[in-house]
């Protein structure tokens, strides 16, 4: 059925660029959590604009369904081929070309598949930086990160992915491309095309190339890590730093205390900073330009004084070093990993108010753990954001084999609508920073303002009426059920 079609991207995009090979496409066909496995017709790897562009008209033209696909470390599966077999899996990862540098302006144009570690190395040899950071930045690439509108741990100070957009160049479903690489400071010519594909999910076209703005390289950091006694605690934190600080507090995330000793029994090189165990943990980010770096570590000590004689906290440590710093964070950024080695959980990426965000964590967490008697919700990330990653960990008895699968699709989903209408409740969102994809489709349908929805899917049918970008992600059909 599809050997016309085959034949055509093959011609196009010869060996290098298409393969139908099962080993190579293996891999790919899993998302990094392990929950969705698809397969595809065949793996397309296109180097240009040009054969992107070209394909999608090949892909057009014999109805071929596109999965977009950057590093594949995304969380809602949103990458992912459905079963069918009939998808073609289009990676952006042979586009890793950096265009063009303006440091002057402090930009930078950059392919889909630079992946993050890279343009940060990059814009340090230049003393540049670019402004967004998270766990994954060794695989994410700049195309899933605009697609999915990527957050981080840097939010705080500089926004997520959608602020570092300047200007944007995409294949659209028909194969035309948009561009609007040009960083415009005021472009009134109508809708600002770019912004509606930033968060998109593939959805509405693939993201091949964008301008990115950059910020001047720090002069100095200090990095704490301080000991609670609760959440609230740590909120009235945030608020003193931020008085304290202003634009130098950069990074401000907190983690329980389950979640601190799942990584030092996950990562073997791990140590716990402080002497005493703490309720809860607050890692703070601070840093300076070379004008203010003569000040920040004493304004950084001032603040723990202050917080310690306030009764905020209880202990803290400050890094001496760059070596320190980075183990500390290390421990922030393994939680991910090292609970997903300790045993079955549903995940979930909240977003509430930032004032309410310590009561959703201590009410929610109350009234799920009584409902769903032997989980445990640890509630881990950025506070200064409005959003934690929610987990809720099985009972013991669902912590191993087949059995912790079972319970993931039983009781799991369960946990999830609950979560979902709690976060829905307190007039948050029930996808912070990692895109609905397929796993959240079925709830968005559910929850979502009815005139939200509507616009989603006008939009989906006027730019892709032929259905075939990324199909099964994000947008939910008309003819799914609001109960589903």
């Amino acid at each position: 059925m599809h050997n016309a079609f085959l034949d055509d991207a093959g011609e196009l995009l010869g060996t290098r660029g298409l393969t139908l090979d099962a080993q190579i496409m293996e891999p790919w066909l899993t998302d990094w959590r392990g929950r969705y496995t698809g397969r595809a017709l065949a793996l397309a790897s296109p180097a240009t604009t040009q054969e992107v562009a070209a394909l999608v008209r090949l892909c057009a033209q014999h109805r071929v369904p596109i999965v977009p696909q950057g590093g594949n470390s995304g969380m809602s599966g949103g990458a992912t081929p459905d079963d069918g077999g009939s998808s073609l899996l289009l990676s952006l990862r042979r586009m890793n070309a950096i265009r063009r540098w303006d440091e002057e302006a402090r930009q930078v144009v950059c392919e889909a598949g630079v992946v993050l570690q890279t343009l940060h190395d990059s814009a340090a040899e230049r003393g540049l930086r670019f402004p967004l950071t998270l766990g994954g930045r060794g695989s994410a690439t700049i195309g899933g990160l605009i697609s999915t509108n990527a957050g981080g741990t840097q939010v705080l100070r500089h926004d997520t992915m959608r602020a570092q957009v300047l200007g944007l160049e995409a294949v659209l479903p028909d194969g035309s491309v948009l561009d609007t690489l040009a960083a415009l400071k005021k472009d009134n010519r109508g809708f600002d095309l770019k912004q509606l594909l930033i968060g998109s999910e593939g959805t509405l076209g693939i993201v091949t190339a964008a301008t990115l703005r950059l910020i001047l390289q720090i002069a100095a950091r200090r990095v704490a890590f301080v000991g609670l006694d609760s959440v609230q605690q740590a909120r009235r934190l945030l608020l003193l730093a931020s008085d304290r600080l202003g634009d130098a507090l950069e990074g401000f995330e907190i983690m329980p205390r389950t979640a601190l000793e799942s990584v030092l029994e996950y990562e073997p090189a791990a140590r716990d900073p402080l002497g005493s165990a703490y309720h809860w943990y607050a890692l703070l980010e601070c840093v300076a330009d070379e004008a203010d770096a003569g000040s920040l570590e004493p304004r950084a000590t001032q603040l723990l004084e202050q917080a310690m004689s306030d009764g905020l906290i209880t202990d803290a440590t400050i890094a001496a070093n760059e070596t320190q710093a980075e183990a500390l964070w290390a421990l922030r950024d393994g939680i991910s990993s090292a609970e997903r080695a300790r045993g079955p959980a549903v995940q979930h990426d909240i977003s509430v108010p930032v004032e309410r965000m310590p009561d959703f964590i201590e009410q929610a967490s109350a009234i799920l753990e009584r409902q769903f008697p032997g989980t445990q919700a640890v509630a881990f990330g950025h506070l200064g954001d409005g959003n934690v990653h929610f987990h809720l960990r099985a009972p013991e008895g669902a912590q191993s084999g087949t059995s912790g699968g079972t319970w993931n699709e039983t009781q799991g989903k369960q946990i999830s609508a609950k979560v979902h209408d709690l976060v829905t409740q307190w007039g948050g969102s029930i996808s912070a920073e990692h895109g609905i994809g397929q796993m959240k489709r079925d709830e968005l349908a559910r929850l979502a303002d009815p005139a939200a929805l509507t616009i989603l899917r006008g939009v989906k049918q006027a730019l892709d009426p032929l259905g075939i970008m990324n199909p099964g992600k994000l947008v939910p059909l008309a003819s799914d059920p609001p109960d589903a």
